[in-house]
């Protein structure tokens, strides 16, 4: 997908093609090896309101993604910039963070400065493709690359060799490099474990603090689900009678995450809950335990369009909707300051950090018309 400036109704984007987001941040960013330790993260989670009591709000839905942004005051140095952008896979998820760039392309173009960049990604989650994929950027001249880190271990040597070579990149959406990569800057969310984790309590609440749990991961080595799923883990384990029966990972696919849960109920009829940690899963676990009848309660990540109205129907219990659209609109403005030369400090922070709201059965409504344009 190649992006060039072009002037778009960003409503007619979101009711047409707006789906979700499963963001995601180096695992090394956040380092939780204690019970007290997750007790901190639970306490500064994403999350609204308390877990064990969600109460309705127009303005919570109506807060959980932000579309109305302007450019800041920067200057820019240039008229014209190219970027290259990768991240982990063709999904919905990204097109929504697509939204956001092309929002800040259209507003740079009314001040008389053109954005263009190519978008590009895999149709299935890899590593060793997004390696080939920005070794064939790095000498075509683009202003800044970026990337939604696919495998830390494996793309963060790989960034650091491009800036060494003396190229600027930056990372941005889902997921980061590992810590100490001499990447510029990044934009997207920094707090995956704290969402599993919220998110784990948001279920361990609902069960009374006792059952049998099964974690659906996402993409093996995607730092963001690694970390979501360590946040789960570490919160269930601290309750003696919860149990983890099963963690799978999808590969961020709607179909794989259906079979696996199927998999998993019929190995555990009696499951009683489901901790879901991108995109896609919450839709593949919410089909599989409406065909097969299951009470099993879901938490997970994002808003897809099917998962909001399983949300709304009361199948899904809890989703953290993040940011995509700002993710994508600070992208562009951070990749035109690297591109003049800043480094983050004054202009930019090394790490922009964009928000998970948790919301429930009666967000979910409001939200599918907001993101929609449709009636639930």
């Amino acid at each position: 997908m190649i992006y060039s400036i072009k002037k778009t109704s960003i409503l007619l984007a979101i009711t047409a093609s707006i789906v979700t987001c499963t963001a995601c941040t180096s695992s090394s960013a956040e380092s939780y090896d204690n019970p007290q330790a997750v007790t901190a993260a639970l306490t500064t989670a994403v999350q609204p309101s308390s877990p064990t009591t969600p109460t309705p709000s127009d303005n919570l839905a109506r807060s959980a993604v932000d579309f109305d942004h302007e450019l800041d005051a920067y200057q820019p140095k240039k008229d014209h910039y190219n970027f290259y952008f990768t991240y982990k896979i063709v999904h919905p998820w990204w097109d929504a963070v697509a939204l956001g760039m092309e929002d800040a392309q259209r507003q740079y173009l009314d001040r008389g400065i053109t954005v263009t960049y190519e978008y590009m990604a895999p149709n299935a989650a890899s590593a060793e493709d997004q390696k080939q994929r920005l070794q064939a950027a790095r000498d075509k001249g683009y202003d800044v690359i970026g990337v939604d880190v696919a495998d830390e271990a494996i793309i963060s040597p790989v960034l650091d060799e491009m800036v060494g070579a003396g190229l600027k990149v930056m990372t941005f959406s889902s997921s980061d490099a590992a810590e100490g990569c001499k990447r510029i800057a990044y934009v997207g969310n920094t707090h995956n474990y704290r969402d599993g984790a919220g998110l784990t309590q948001v279920l361990c609440d609902k069960l009374g603090h006792q059952g049998k749990v099964a974690i659906l991961v996402g993409s093996v080595g995607a730092p963001c689900h690694e970390d979501r799923a360590r946040g789960a883990r570490d919160t269930i384990a601290q309750y003696p009678d919860m149990r983890i029966v099963a963690t799978e990972y999808d590969m961020d696919s709607v179909d794989t995450a259906y079979d696996l849960t199927k998999k998993i109920l019929q190995s555990t009829p009696d499951l009683d809950g489901i901790v879901c940690c991108n995109m896609s899963n919450p839709v593949g676990a919410a089909r599989a335990i409406t065909e097969l009848g299951s009470h099993a309660v879901i938490v997970g990540m994002d808003h897809d369009k099917e998962a909001l109205r399983y949300l709304h129907e009361g199948v899904i219990y809890c989703l953290g909707v993040q940011d995509c659209y700002s993710m994508g609109f600070d992208t562009i403005q951070t990749a035109v300051k690297i591109a003049d030369g800043n480094q983050a400090g004054e202009l930019f922070p090394e790490k922009t950090d964009k928000p998970t709201t948790f919301i429930y059965q009666h967000d979910a409504a409001l939200m599918i018309e907001l993101l929609y344009g449709d009636v639930a």
